[in-house]
């Protein structure tokens, strides 16, 4: 089933709703991503709780409308949970800087956090990298073969997640988040150091590490050890999409995590 929130400056967001029941367990995807990429996780979380997915603005199928800020993308997360009371959140990449933050500003929403495979500061990168590796992206994709094999090396896990986040037109397959709006989005990361949220979240969390991570080593550790009460575990042979990569051992680690918070 799927309904649409409206932001307090009018966006449409996409909400998924995976099915559950109890209490609210919210998933966050990353740049790029969409709420559908967490199907395969979803099936098993139902288990858990009621679980919802919502298309970050501009991604998936809620409206593309700026600002592209991490503070407006958090309000908008914030309007999906109002109306549910406070939730799991489990969160991926963009997604999960954006439940630190918004733990951090809004402690009555989240009542505790995964976090799977990001940092709060990539000040030591280039904004410009972002923006010459989303324009080299060669869109449109001749088909949904030509979309694994691009995004699929050197993790085939990440061309099939991908593969799901776009559409098909008549001269071929685009993304269904457009490439400047992502940029501007990772051009923020490389400019704002966000170390200062990590003490304010105060519910507990599970920081889970790809083994190739885009986090800087050491990182997801130190974010860890910044949090009150916040455990950190770092999974072995997985790429950045540490649920897909390795999705038993992913299973493992957050079932036996919100075991013990329920």
């Amino acid at each position: 089933m799927r309904r649409t929130v409206r932001t307090d400056d009018g966006v449409e967001l996409q909400v998924v709703e995976f099915g559950g029941d109890g209490p609210p367990i919210l998933l966050l995807h990353g740049l790029m991503g969409r709420a559908t990429t967490w199907w395969p996780v979803a099936q098993w979380l139902v288990a858990h709780g009621q679980v919802v997915a919502p298309d970050a603005r501009g991604h998936g199928r809620s409206q593309a409308h700026g600002p592209w800020t991490t503070g407006r993308l958090v309000a908008d997360v914030e309007a999906v949970l109002e109306p549910l009371g406070p939730a799991t959140v489990v969160a991926h990449s963009m997604g999960a800087l954006h439940a630190l933050v918004l733990a951090a500003r809004r402690p009555d929403l989240v009542r505790a956090l995964v976090v799977e495979d990001i940092a709060v500061d990539f000040t030591d990168r280039s904004a410009d990298d972002a923006r010459a590796w989303f324009g080299a992206l060669p869109q449109p994709f001749a088909s949904l073969a030509h979309v694994r094999q691009v995004f699929g090396f050197p993790r085939p896990e990440f061309g099939d997640y991908m593969a799901e986040c776009v559409e098909e037109r008549a001269d071929g397959y685009h993304l269904l988040a457009a490439v400047e709006h992502t940029v501007e989005i990772a051009a923020e990361w490389a400019d704002v150091a966000r170390w200062d949220v990590l003490p304010e979240v105060r519910c507990p969390a599970l920081l889970i590490e790809a083994e190739e991570s885009v986090a800087p080593a050491g990182h997801m550790a130190e974010m860890a050890r910044r949090m009150p009460d916040a455990r950190h575990v770092r999974l072995s042979g997985t790429g950045h999409l540490v649920h897909a990569a390795d999705p038993d051992a992913y299973r493992r680690h957050v079932e036996e995590f919100l075991t013990e918070i329920n």
